[in-house]
């Protein structure tokens, strides 16, 4: 049975459609409305996490924090898989790279800093010193270059759900040479999700009250995933798509939720995400990976948040060919929800809470001061789904200001 909940979406959905980006100031007015009437009965603030690192570009790319009202509380997420590879795995990567081995990597891992304070920090630091480090765009790129000289080579591996299968059919359809290993990082989202649902709690925050789900990811995996969030914890949840009015009507269904006390799940990304996902590359996935107990950095030691190449891919598993081992749980100090020892993140940095909206990257004493984009301090200043990294390169809490101000003086500002 369609809930009136969902009734409502498909009529603002249908609108959109219809009259594209102009339908924005009438959605800003129902989220206004929606938020004055929950005030009626809530008097805390709504805390709204953006899962997703892209969200969390749209949202400060486009003022959005500047369009809601003050007492809705738009914060960043665990989305961003650069931010959260643990640091131990870069100096393990840093050190084969400059023992000989080749090593290729997207773009935004070029830079991740290791837990080291000592040069080389990164890839691009041990490429500057000779190391063979190269930047491609896809596995497959990777695939294609180590088969023409047949070279030791080593893929580094970071992604969530998205990039799985990109990984897992090549390697499933044995097109990966015996030369190239993969060293995955692979991160699962709704496990770290339940994950920081649970630290909130158990540290008296105030709780997250909605949540914009991932939408790339739910590509892949299905909307379905996201179930446990209405269901065993009472958050109002919302797969969303990733244009700005995306994330308005996100939020809008959120306070809708909250202002009728009936959480559940709405997919307003319908133009790409279906329930049960993408059957034939979960498939793919689960042929070639499994999941198992891993870290994010900064965060902690999380059960089946993770993917490894299974036993019979062996030959292809840099972890076993090279001895080498992922950070385990004696790595963490596992005490209330997982405090994870300082060592993880260099002194002073707050990525840990950035990541996980308990803080925002300006009250980071080093965000633009000794962290900046072109010299990043900390890992959440290196991808451009990082969210210290989008605060620097939008505007963050200094465009949000300005923005309110014109808001205040009168004038409109949509997108």
């Amino acid at each position: 049975m369609v809930s009136e909940t969902e009734k409502a979406g498909e009529k603002v959905s249908a609108l959109v459609q219809r009259f594209g980006s102009t339908i924005a100031p009438t959605i800003v007015k129902l989220i206004e409305s929606y938020y004055s009437r929950i005030k009626s009965f809530e008097e805390m603030p709504i805390k709204i996490m953006n899962f997703c690192g892209t969200h969390e570009w749209t949202t400060v790319r486009y003022g959005i924090r500047a369009l809601v009202p003050d007492g809705i509380d738009l914060v960043a997420g665990p989305g961003c898989p650069v931010c959260v590879t643990p640091g131990k795995i870069i100096e393990q990567i840093v050190r084969l790279s400059l023992e000989g081995v080749r090593v290729y990597t997207f773009g935004d891992a070029f830079r991740v800093p290791s837990t080291s304070l000592k040069s080389p920090r990164n890839l691009a630091e041990a490429k500057a010193i000779g190391a063979d480090v190269r930047i491609v765009y896809s596995f497959y790129d990777a695939v294609r270059d180590s088969k023409n000289d047949g070279r030791e080579s080593i893929f580094l591996g970071i992604g969530f759900e998205t990039t799985a299968p990109s990984y897992a059919i090549p390697i499933f359809e044995g097109k990966v040479p015996k030369n190239l290993k993969l060293l995955s990082v692979l991160r699962l989202t709704p496990p770290i999700m339940r994950y920081t649902i649970k630290l909130y709690r158990e540290r008296g925050l105030l709780p997250i009250r909605g949540v914009i789900a991932p939408g790339h990811v739910s590509v892949v995996t299905g909307a379905s995933v996201w179930e446990f969030l209405p269901r065993e914890f009472g958050i109002a949840t919302v797969v969303s798509g990733f244009e700005g009015i995306d994330v308005l009507i996100s939020i809008a269904e959120i306070l809708r939720m909250i202002l009728e006390r009936k959480p559940g799940l709405y997919v307003e990304y319908r133009r790409a995400v279906k329930w049960d996902g993408n059957p034939t590359a979960k498939n793919y996935v689960n042929s070639v990976f499994e999941e198992v107990d891993a870290a994010w950095r900064g965060i902690g030691y999380v059960p089946r948040s993770g993917l490894m190449l299974r036993d019979r891919y062996r030959e292809l598993d840099a972890y076993y060919q090279y001895g080498l081992r992922p950070p385990g749980p004696e790595d963490y100090v596992l005490t209330s929800a997982g405090r994870t020892l300082e060592a993880e993140l260099p002194p002073s940095c707050r990525c840990s809470e950035v990541v996980l909206g308990i803080a925002k990257p300006s009250q980071c004493p080093m965000f633009m001061k000794g962290c900046r984009p072109e010299r990043p301090y900390g890992p959440c200043m290196v991808s451009q789904e990082g969210a210290c990294y989008i605060w620097a390169k939008y505007g963050g809490a200094d465009l949000l200001g300005s923005i309110k101000k014109i808001k205040q003086g009168g004038n409109s500002l949509y997108l």
